[in-house]
């Protein structure tokens, strides 16, 4: 099983946590959803403290269950992001003064959601064969400390509302069975490791770089992930998150992932290879977030990942371009 996906979902918790401390409760935003009554203006209005709650609660949603499609991959996360993370965790002002952190929505509210769905995607980068598979989601928050999908569990102690620094413990789970790969030559196992990131929120947009090092189970190697990502509000109900994001690794990952050693070759009668350290994806996505009620969130997400530099060449390869989908349905206390 290989997880894919979106780091949208994670982005869009922390851009969207440190946004919505920017805006007034006594101001009000339009939201655009033109029609022929109007003459294609915008006619809803959202108060600053609407706002900054439609903002909270829905990119919880989408955050808590594409994490776990973008753990394994760029967004994620990534979509999907599980990017997957909870990057606005503490801060010591909200922008304005008397409204203090935390507040109806702030970038220091605790929260618990949990959810589940269902994702498609290949069995692994680079193979034919797609498989389905049931997905958990889990987003918390108390003070500093987080658990999500995107980053594990841990801590991010700095946040001023433009940085976040934080690092945990994150499962890694990108894997895969005999079964799945050409003449049944190798295994990789899901594991577990340290993480770092940091996301950087500016003019709207939010960039997060992350590097994790694999040390149970995996390949022990060295993954290091960024992406792109900025929300669209549609309305006080919908939210769109486009991402783009790209991952690099040492040659430890990606000879032990995509590599044939010479004991492979010669028991498999694959080729030898070995790709080496480099770029090895890259991914484009896009998440979809409805806001059902005021804890319930329904979403999906749709993207599409490709295999860049030598990894590309590799004879487990099959399929160097492949598209993944997901929806979810998640519930934030």
């Amino acid at each position: 099983m290989r997880t894919h996906g979106i780091t949208w979902q994670s982005n869009l918790t922390a851009w969207t946590d440190n946004f919505s401390v920017q805006l007034k409760e006594t101001d009000s935003y339009p939201v655009c959803a033109p029609n022929a009554a109007s003459g294609g203006h915008c006619t809803n209005q959202l108060s600053g403290n609407d706002m900054r709650q439609t903002l909270g609660l829905a990119t919880r949603a989408i955050v808590s269950a594409g994490a776990l499609a973008c753990a394994g991959s760029a967004a994620a996360q990534t979509l999907t992001k599980i990017e997957p993370p909870l990057a606005a965790v503490l801060g010591q002002t909200s922008g304005y003064p008397g409204e203090p952190v935390g507040q109806d929505g702030g970038p220091d509210e605790d929260h618990v959601t949990i959810g589940a769905g269902g994702l498609y995607q290949p069995a692994y980068m680079g193979a034919r064969k797609y498989q389905f598979q049931p997905i958990p989601a889990i987003d918390i928050k108390r003070g500093p400390f987080f658990v999500n999908f995107q980053n594990g569990i841990g801590v991010a102690p700095v946040d001023d509302g433009t940085f976040t620094i934080g690092a945990g413990v994150v499962m890694t789970f990108e894997n895969y069975e005999r079964s799945d790969v050409p003449n049944r030559f190798n295994k990789i196992d899901m594991g577990a490791g340290a993480r770092g990131f940091v996301t950087v929120r500016q003019f709207g947009l939010e960039a997060s770089a992350g590097v994790t090092q694999i040390f149970a189970g995996g390949t022990k190697g060295l993954i290091a992930d960024f992406s792109l990502s900025r929300p669209i509000v549609v309305s006080d109900r919908l939210f769109l998150m486009p991402s783009i994001g790209t991952r690099w690794a040492n040659a430890k990952h990606n000879d032990r992932f995509y590599g044939v050693s010479a004991r492979q070759s010669q028991e498999s009668g694959l080729r030898q290879f070995r790709p080496g350290a480099g770029l090895f994806d890259a991914k484009a996505e896009l998440g979809l977030q409805y806001r059902l009620t005021d804890h319930i969130g329904l979403g999906a997400a749709a993207g599409v990942t490709t295999l860049l530099g030598n990894v590309k060449d590799s004879p487990i390869v099959r399929k160097k371009t492949a598209p993944f989908g997901m929806g979810f349905l998640t519930y934030t206390f």
